[in-house]
């Protein structure tokens, strides 16, 4: 019955650039506002993803998952600029506009590669991975958990953030990346392109869905099940909780970056703004919010609490900081399990 009701779910998404392509007047129309918003939301449910496999089946409440989610939007956006088209200096590779305004005469080396999509692709999941490897295996083998760990992953995001901001960086300072052109040969302006990049959110979506479900339903996902309850008890039986931690951990943030490269020619824009701990911690009120540890729980608390944040910041923007910080609060005490908990009673 739940897996009938999801995948009907997954159904009337799909139909959402199908109603797109009818005609204005009709009443089932949808806008292209809303085909761009709804590929938005499939992105932020594939980082509430990503946040519920750590925290919901490993207990590991990372506040970061923002700077992986940023990390991997800025691996697509080095891509995407480098399609825009010569600009630079005569007899030097084609330098992003800003790069001519800042003075710069050559590319910088850690922007090699970036003129091919696979390239860029495969940077937006190991760039991240590596990251949270770095982060994880210091964190995990100090048995470094809860609050603490939380605190450390938030003053990385910060201090990704603050470096992001600087012009000499080398990514735009805070102005970040904009104006692309097109992917893959696709114009990113046109109706077709947004119905393009929104079916493969939702493709990524399902595979990941897909992935986290069968994870979750091994015996790694029982081991770290009982490593989120009772850890010390799960080392005293010979397990190796910091291999089985790392690998989650490093997952989930490789998750998170696919979600941002997805995002990036979605929105047409990615900046520093996007390394915001105010982010990470969005995110997990979504987790929260859905039903930690349940998937379906994510992907729903993603969707309906920026279905409201849309709503709210139209009508009402001064009162959403409000109504995020009251969520916050609420949840735990009122619905502890969230909304998958509470349809599942």
């Amino acid at each position: 019955m739940r897996r009938g009701i999801l995948w009907a779910g997954f159904g009337l998404l799909a139909a959402l650039p199908l109603l797109n392509l009818l005609p204005p007047s009709s009443p089932l129309h949808a806008p292209d506002f809303l085909v761009s918003v709804a590929g938005k939301w499939l992105c932020y449910a594939i980082l509430a993803l990503a946040i519920d496999l750590a925290w919901g089946y490993a207990g590991i409440l990372s506040l970061g998952h923002g700077a992986s989610f940023a990390l991997g939007g800025y691996a697509m956006g080095m891509h995407l600029m480098r399609l825009i088209g010569p600009r630079g200096v005569y007899g030097h590779p084609a330098l992003p506009d800003f790069m001519v305004f800042l003075g710069y005469q050559e590319l910088p080396w850690f922007w090699w590669g970036f003129q091919w999509f696979p390239f860029a692709a495969l940077m937006a999941l190991l760039v991240p991975g590596l990251l949270a490897f770095v982060v994880g295996w210091l964190a995990f083998r100090s048995r470094i958990t809860g609050v603490y760990l939380s605190i450390i992953t938030q003053a990385m995001t910060y201090a990704l953030m603050l470096a992001f901001f600087r012009n000499d960086m080398g990514f735009g300072g805070n102005n970040g990346f904009t104006d692309f052109k097109e992917l893959l040969g696709m114009p990113l302006n046109t109706q077709g392109a947004r119905s393009v990049l929104y079916l493969a959110a939702l493709v990524a979506l399902a595979a990941t869905f897909a992935l986290c479900a069968a994870m979750t339903r091994t015996k790694l996902g029982r081991v770290l099940t009982a490593i989120r309850d009772a850890e010390s008890r799960v080392r005293f039986l010979g397990y190796d909780t910091l291999r089985h931690k790392l690998l989650v951990f490093v997952l989930s943030a490789m998750i998170a970056g696919m979600a941002g490269a997805l995002y990036v020619p979605i929105v047409g824009i990615i900046n520093p703004g996007e390394f915001s701990p105010a982010n990470s911690i969005e995110a997990v009120v979504w987790v929260a919010f859905g039903g930690r540890g349940t998937l379906v729980g994510a992907m729903l608390g993603a969707f309906s609490v920026n279905a409201l944040k849309t709503w709210l910041t139209s009508v009402a923007p001064e009162l959403w900081l409000i109504v995020l910080g009251a969520l916050f609060v609420a949840v735990p005490l009122l619905l502890p399990r969230g909304l998958a908990g509470m349809l599942r009673r």
